[in-house]
């Protein structure tokens, strides 16, 4: 690990958490140089939803790099592009009666939120967004300013500003806060504009995996109708089938003005990312968004094999049924050690328990990985540990990854007798 600590820089964070030098992944499975075999609950932070090398997919790719297949075109036309935005159209967008025009903002996350902000601002012509406490939605200096942690937020170096943080789902004691930014926003003498847009992850990743109710994403739609407020809904991490829909925002029968995509999009964990955005309000002039890697053919290939997943309800299927075990597998967990001051957070196959005890989810996240398994913390203490599996990982490998979990709360709460 010499040459990690020596020649890169020290912001570097996964490999201080996980440090070994890994060699070779496949599925759900990951191998070291010394070839240790780990179970990876981690998914890449959620962007390799369908696991490690998938077959199809790498099959795909090799034969498209081998036939000379165009690499690199901005935004040029390519076959690559052509099939994916008709196979999109045909295979997601279509079935749920949505109608959104497909833009290609740049490869990644902060990409897709940066665009949409920008084109909230543009077509409103208001500067304000609001955002909501602990929303997590990119590193970049327009994404950062609608980010909630201020660790993040203060390496801008700069004011981050024309954001008004509101409370999400759930933040005060169960309280509403849907009557809390109405008020805000009727009120005159709040201090608060309408603002362009309002952002939101239906299932807070990095915040704490807080999901929020579909009653309260509903309320939200309609405040923004009310106000002619644009909706935009970020499903970087909660997306592509990661909550047990393809669109976390399904369930709640709400249709964005504008979503945000990325991480597991590309199927492959290729960089790639899309804006979608209703007709009504695409109105960027051409190039006024625009970025050199915005389309990335490899990962129209490998992520147009991936919407073969959804041509049925069999995957759907298959996260409902993994879920139901692990969800049913945490909350056991919880009222059996009581230690934990656990509380079980998230929905489909993003999961986690946060901690009362402060520092015990980090503890318990590097005794599973010296047992084997690979997941991170999340929230703002990383107070939670979070579990991410691939959503096709076979039924064996979930529950070895469980009792390898199970027996690191055990080891933790028995050696550190300050939790007894």
């Amino acid at each position: 690990m010499k040459v990690f600590e020596n020649l890169e820089s020290e912001v570097r964070s996964y490999v201080r958490n996980f440090p070994t030098i890994f060699t070779k992944t496949k599925g759900s499975k990951m191998w070291d140089k010394n070839g240790r075999e780990y179970i990876d609950f981690f998914s890449g932070a959620g962007a390799l939803n369908y696991g490690h090398n998938n077959e199809k997919m790498k099959l795909a790719l090799i034969d498209y790099i081998t036939n000379d297949g165009i690499a690199h075109s901005l935004d040029m036309a390519s076959d690559a592009k052509a099939k994916f935005l008709t196979t999109f159209n045909e295979v997601i967008l279509k079935p749920r009666n949505l109608d959104y025009k497909v833009m290609f903002p740049g490869p990644t996350g902060t990409n897709t939120v940066e665009s949409a902000l920008k084109l909230a601002r543009k077509v409103t012509g208001r500067t304000d967004v609001i955002s909501f406490t602990n929303g997590f939605h990119g590193m970049t200096i327009g994404s950062l300013s609608v980010t909630g942690n201020s660790m993040k937020r203060k390496g801008a170096g700069i004011p981050l500003q024309n954001v008004v943080t509101m409370p999400f789902d759930n933040y005060i004691n169960e309280q509403n806060s849907i009557d809390y930014i109405e008020r805000f926003l009727e009120d005159s003498g709040s201090g608060v504009d309408i603002p362009a847009a309002m952002i939101f992850e239906t299932v807070q990743g990095e915040g704490g995996i807080n999901a929020a109710s579909f009653e309260w994403m509903k309320k939200i739609d309609t405040l923004c109708k009310r106000w002619g407020i644009i909706l935009i809904v970020d499903e970087v991490q909660a997306g592509v089938g990661r909550t047990g829909t393809f669109f976390s925002f399904e369930p709640a029968g709400i249709k964005p003005d504008i979503v945000c995509l990325s991480k597991s999009l590309s199927g492959y964990g290729l960089p790639f990312a899309v804006t979608l955005i209703h007709p009504d309000i695409d109105k960027f002039a051409p190039g006024e968004h625009n970025g050199t890697f915005r389309g990335n053919n490899h990962a129209f290939i490998t992520a147009t094999v991936a919407l073969d997943y959804w041509k049925d309800n069999q995957l759907e299927q298959n996260i409902k049924a993994k879920s139901a075990k692990t969800h049913a597998f945490l909350h056991n967990l919880v009222e059996k050690h009581s230690k934990l001051q656990g509380e079980v957070r998230g929905r489909g196959l993003m999961v986690g328990v946060s901690c009362a005890v402060k520092g015990l989810a980090s503890r318990i996240a590097a005794q599973a990985f010296d047992y084997g398994l690979i997941m991170e913390t999340a929230g703002p203490e990383d107070e939670v540990f979070k579990l991410f599996p691939a959503l096709t990982i076979d039924d064996e490998t979930l529950e070895a990854g469980l009792a390898i979990i199970e027996k690191s709360i055990e080891h933790v709460l028995k050696k550190e007798t300050q939790f007894v």
